[in-house]
């Protein structure tokens, strides 16, 4: 993040300055943009970078305790610089005296170069314990009338003279705040990567213990594997099948995102954020209610330490906060939704992911054709047209009644009382739109499988996901006649089917994640003499 800020929002001189050192850990730094009183509030900051014309420096200050900048990692041990989000004051000459431009970026040396000293006005302190990742060095900085040259502006988007006159090429101080945060976006990108890697490994631990471990059976029979009950395939299956799909839809943006920073084409930009936005908090929110359901699937064992659940659990927590918390984002993706389906009854463009939104709005909320409403065969729901109209269907429904929804309230209690009052309706919305994008990757990534039998064990893995999202939703379509009362029982019927076949090549499957033994560790997920590592690990 500190070298993505001075590569992204900087320009040619700070790249030349920063870059070697950046690069070749000479210079670590920390990205001090979360304050202790503002964190998804960006534009609510309270730092300020006052201009004296006089000395051509900035005075960087923190006015209040709730303006120390907090969760600062790599701060507290350490950070050599910091990129510093704060108000742009300039002076002027009017009754004002000062003109507030907005939040800006600006390169703070914090530390000595050789010695690591503090440098005089800034105080640091380390954020004390977490609940994981405590080998990161979060830190909390405060700074007191701390001068930097007028250059350390990161003035990509918007730079101040020698004489104090502020230019920007973004005539807006909004315009100039979103094309600043939109550089940032890598970071999303990268922990929902991340997060799809958390759930391979706690999927692939809880899915070979299942497979070892033997409870109960038939009378006078051996023992059977956990796995062939049909309880602990509903609990793992569906997450398997939702790894696969988010490895997909996680790749298809990191390819996405590539593109984007070797194009810079405006509408690529804007359907990489939205995407970023609601694949990583989607797949973060899963994969954290996930990581508690793998350990309670392996029962005692999975409370040792040695098995990994409890850190991974801990480490992950914070994925759905930072880096943007989960609900402000999914709000991002509703508000461009919105406006994607207002810009489409004014004529404009639909970018890529959200092209579907043409045909939705015509064929999808056409009254439900009450005949394949009932239709009920395997063939039939296993068709990945009936799979993806059923979710683009709900998405589009939902679309269409919180847009009037907002309509109606926003006449009574103003634009932000309704974006309120319509608040849950519109996460809804979010999180389906976002499962409509990785369906149809995960459908496109089967239909793309060189080799028949892989594509055949990914077909199966695809259909249940699909199925099993339907199934979880069964109200909403029932509601509104999209599947009728027999086609809803064939759906739950074959869910559970589509499980125990899953189930089948479950060991396969995690073994298709090809993580090695030095990545997954746990004893209880060993290929070969799990119990005897694991009596070993505590001393037999």
């Amino acid at each position: 993040l500190w070298g993505g800020s001075v590569l992204n929002l900087g320009t040619e001189k700070h790249r030349d300055k920063y870059f070697d050192g950046i690069d070749n850990l000479d210079y670590p730094g920390c990205f001090a943009m979360t304050e202790l009183h503002h964190g998804s509030n960006v534009q609510g900051l309270q730092t300020t970078a006052t201009f004296d014309p006089v000395t051509d420096e900035f005075i960087i200050d923190t006015p209040n305790d709730g303006a120390i900048k907090w969760w600062i990692g790599n701060a507290a041990v350490h950070g050599k610089f910091a990129t510093v989000f704060a108000k742009l004051i300039l002076p002027t000459h009017d009754s004002k005296k000062v003109s507030d431009m907005g939040v800006h970026a600006f390169i703070v040396p914090i530390r000595d170069l050789n010695t690591l000293q503090t440098l005089p006005g800034i105080e640091i302190h380390d954020c004390g314990h977490k609940v994981g990742l405590n080998g990161v060095d979060n830190g909390a900085l405060r700074f007191r009338s701390v001068r930097i040259p007028r250059d350390n502006l990161l003035n990509r988007f918007g730079d101040v003279s020698q004489d104090g006159k502020y230019t920007s090429s973004l005539p807006t101080i909004n315009k100039r705040f979103a094309a600043m945060l939109g550089e940032l976006v890598g970071g999303r990108v990268g922990l929902a990567y991340a997060s799809v890697g958390f759930l391979k490994i706690s999927v692939t631990i809880a899915v070979r213990y299942s497979l070892l471990r033997q409870q109960f059976g038939p009378p006078e029979q051996p023992e059977v594997s956990i796995l062939d009950y049909q309880s602990q395939q509903h609990k793992l299956m569906p997450m398997l099948a939702s790894s696969y799909a988010f490895h997909f839809a996680t790749q298809h943006l990191v390819q996405k995102y590539s593109e984007m920073k070797k194009m810079h084409d405006e509408q690529l930009v804007a359907d990489v954020h939205a995407l970023s936005a609601g694949l990583k908090a989607y797949v973060t929110s899963y994969t954290a209610k996930s990581l508690s359901t793998c350990r309670e699937a392996c029962g005692g064992h999975g409370y040792a330490a040695v098995n990994r659940f409890g850190s991974l659990r801990n480490d992950h927590d914070i994925f759905q906060t930072f880096e943007g918390d989960n609900t402000v984002l999914m709000q991002q993706v509703a508000a461009d939704l919105l406006k994607q389906y207002k810009d489409k009854f004014q004529g404009g463009t639909l970018s890529v992911t959200w092209n579907y939104l043409r045909e939705s709005m015509n064929t999808y909320l056409s009254q439900p054709n009450p005949i394949i409403a009932r239709w009920e065969s395997a063939d039939h729901l296993r068709d990945p047209k009936f799979q993806l109209d059923a979710f683009r269907y709900r998405t589009s429904r939902l679309l269409q009644s919180v847009a009037a929804r907002l309509r109606k309230h926003s006449k009574t209690l103003g634009t932000f009382g309704a974006w309120n009052r319509c608040l849950n309706h519109l996460l809804l919305l979010a999180e389906s739109h976002t499962e409509s994008v990785i369906l149809a990757k995960f459908i496109e990534a089967v239909h793309n499988c060189p080799d028949a039998s892989s594509r055949a064990a990914l077909k199966l893995v695809c259909d249940l996901y699909a199925l099993d999202h339907i199934w979880n939703d069964i109200g909403t379509y029932r509601n509104v006649d999209y599947v009728a009362p027999n086609k809803a029982k064939a759906i739950h019927k074959l869910t559970e089917y589509l499980c125990f076949q899953v189930r089948n090549i479950a060991g396969e499957l995690v073994d298709g994640f090809d993580l090695p033994a030095s990545v997954t560790r746990a004893p209880i997920a060993m290929q070969s003499e799990a119990y005897a590592q694991y009596t070993h690990h505590i001393g037999f």
